[in-house]
């Protein structure tokens, strides 16, 4: 089978890092045919079974929709069929497309968006699910939440997330614990920084044992929009003497640099609102750091059977409480087993090629 792949979005957070960890999986016993610029693309065109096809058209641009370009629709129609990592696609496809809708949070999160932003995105849901043959999602929340907001009567499967491969790799040096706690997110309200800024401050002030450090992994910048409560708080803490130093911004940092802060954070804290999978907690925990989360429907479904401690969802005093609580013991033989084994992106690409099988045969 040939394979056209939108790899346009490589190097844009979670959904670059999915299309990355699939397509080795995909050009195992298939010949691959990759759209994308050089960079996204270097780490798989010395493969076996792999084409490459330059394109810089943007994802969700009226550009992508109306007038791709004609050559490089030429050569995505002469493959079986056609694969995008989101839900955007190309106008002009005449083959089978099979897209993923990893969450519909700007249909279900008020405040996200404008009414006018709130009707693109769910024209853009709506539109991948017109133009696929079949649809991918993470979870069965998601699966749940599309069939609720959206008109949907295509085959709808779950694929997993899973931990990136880099995560599985041997350390380089020696790690050792530090007294941190390490948030991996951005500032919108349903990802529950200003929930954990309550917590940290809360907990500090209960407990003058309380010392830990919060480690936020980004840039302080890109947190200055967003959220306004959760911008006010950051600077205000920022202000009070008695946080000075216990509050860091990471910066733009690579996916080594992340794996050492992984290892060395006493406790990874995820006290998200809304998700459609929810990756920190399970990329924590391959490399042996445990996680605090929020007790909503999805990681409960996720996380369920995984050594995590769940808080209330929304509630920064039962947060406090667990972080002053929280012992960092080493996982049991049979815990790390089942954090390695659970979720693998081998499966996911199965599910999906074997999904594209039937289709492209029938």
């Amino acid at each position: 089978m040939r394979i056209a792949i939108d790899c346009r979005m490589i190097g844009s957070g979670g959904i670059g890092s999915f299309i990355s960890e699939l397509i080795p999986h995909f050009i195992k016993e298939n010949e691959c045919l990759l759209i994308g610029s050089h960079e996204q693309c270097a780490p798989f065109v010395r493969e076996q079974n792999v084409l490459f096809c330059f394109c810089d058209i943007k994802p969700f641009s009226l550009k992508e929709a109306f007038s791709f370009p004609n050559d490089i629709l030429n050569e995505i129609n002469h493959c079986n069929c056609y694969f995008t990592p989101y839900c955007n696609i190309p106008g002009g496809i005449e083959i089978p497309v099979f897209s993923v809708i990893h969450d519909v949070v700007f249909l279900d999160v008020k405040g996200l968006t404008g009414f006018v932003g709130k009707f693109a995105r769910k024209m853009f849901y709506q539109r991948a699910i017109n133009f696929s043959n079949a649809i991918f999602t993470v979870s069965e929340f998601s699966k749940e939440r599309i069939l609720h907001h959206l008109h949907c009567k295509k085959p709808l499967e779950i694929v997993y997330n899973s931990a990136p491969a880099y995560l599985h790799e041997e350390f380089d040096s020696p790690v050792s614990k530090k007294d941190q706690i390490l948030f991996v997110g951005n500032i919108k309200k349903h990802k529950g920084l200003k929930i954990l800024l309550d917590a940290f401050e809360k907990a500090s002030k209960k407990s003058a044992d309380f010392k830990s450090k919060l480690v936020i992994v980004g840039n302080a910048e890109n947190f200055r929009t967003g959220d306004e409560e959760t911008v006010e708080r950051i600077q205000n803490l920022e202000q009070n003497p008695e946080f000075h130093g216990r509050i860091e911004f990471t910066g733009r940092i690579s996916n080594d640099q992340l794996k050492y802060l992984y290892a060395e954070s006493k406790v990874l804290l995820q006290p998200s609102l809304y998700e459609g999978f929810g990756i920190p907690p399970l990329e924590a925990e391959t490399v042996g750091t445990r996680a605090i989360i929020s007790d909503i429907p999805v990681f409960k479904e996720i996380y369920g059977d995984f050594p995590v401690t769940f808080f209330k969802s929304g509630d920064s005093l039962d947060l406090s409480e667990k972080l002053l609580s929280f012992s960092a013991e080493p996982f049991t033989e049979q815990e790390k087993t089942l954090i390695l084994n659970k979720y693998s992106y081998a499966k996911s690409a199965e599910t999906i090629l074997e999904k594209m099988k039937n289709i492209c045969r029938a």
